[in-house]
């Protein structure tokens, strides 16, 4: 049976994530909510299902429901092949994109930092405070991060985990996208210091089955609904 993938349907956000790895491992899967009447197919999963998640994303494997992007990963990487089998490198594997989400978060707050039940324009002043520091300090600071551990991987530095792609490439590699989308000044700048990093980038894009769904339907457009949103004054 086709896996179910349960996220909301007119953005990429962290539902992304999971969409990368299912692409690159050829799985088949249902994107639900972007289904005729699939809002109401999730909606009904979450408050029927005797272990709800709390939100979106969550996969649906046969009876088997997963909720949180770092455990659907988890959970995918060990059944196609997109995480080292040994527990050490599958544990290490699931920090680093523990590390991802973190991030993750840190991107969504530069442009809601006092609430996400208030508007962009309600909190601009505060948006604007929380994104220099993100963008001078934060990002820097998490990409020399991922630098490093690719400088130390014993495999070669083209990975993150290993001498293999993982999901935590694949996580990468949507990170920068992203962040290339809302801050292509702070970004630009940030990579030319992290040229691993850089590099994974593009050669995760390059692969066939990426190349294949990014230039797809299947692939969301970034807009100023999801994670990543572009507002120019905050990319000074």
């Amino acid at each position: 049976m086709p896996y179910e993938l349960y996220y909301w349907p007119t953005i990429q956000g962290r539902g992304e994530f999971v969409r990368l790895a299912l692409e690159e491992a050829g799985a088949e899967y249902a994107d639900v909510a972007r289904q005729p009447k699939g809002m109401g197919a999730m909606m009904r999963l979450m408050e029927s299902a005797e272990t709800p998640p709390f939100a979106p994303p969550f996969l649906k494997d046969g009876e088997t429901i997963v909720a949180q992007t770092a455990a659907i990963l988890l959970y995918l990487g060990a059944r196609h092949d997109l995480a080292p089998k040994d527990p050490e490198g599958g544990l290490w594997t699931h920090q680093i994109q523990l590390t991802i989400s973190d991030f993750v978060a840190e991107a969504h707050d530069t442009h809601h930092p006092v609430g996400v039940g208030l508007y962009y324009e309600d909190q601009k002043e505060e948006a604007g405070r929380r994104a220099e520091e993100f963008r001078d300090s934060r990002i820097p600071k998490f990409l020399t991060w991922f630098e490093t551990i690719m400088a130390r991987n014993p495999e070669g530095p083209s990975h993150l985990v290993g001498g293999r792609l993982t999901y935590a490439d694949l996580s990468l590699f949507q990170v920068v996208e992203g962040l290339s989308y809302a801050f292509p000044k702070a970004t630009g700048r940030a990579l030319k210091k992290a040229p691993k990093v850089a590099a994974l980038h593009d050669s995760v894009m390059e692969r066939p089955r990426i190349r294949a769904y990014l230039g797809s339907s299947r692939r969301i457009p970034f807009n100023e609904e999801g994670i990543y949103r572009r507002y120019p004054e905050l990319d000074e």
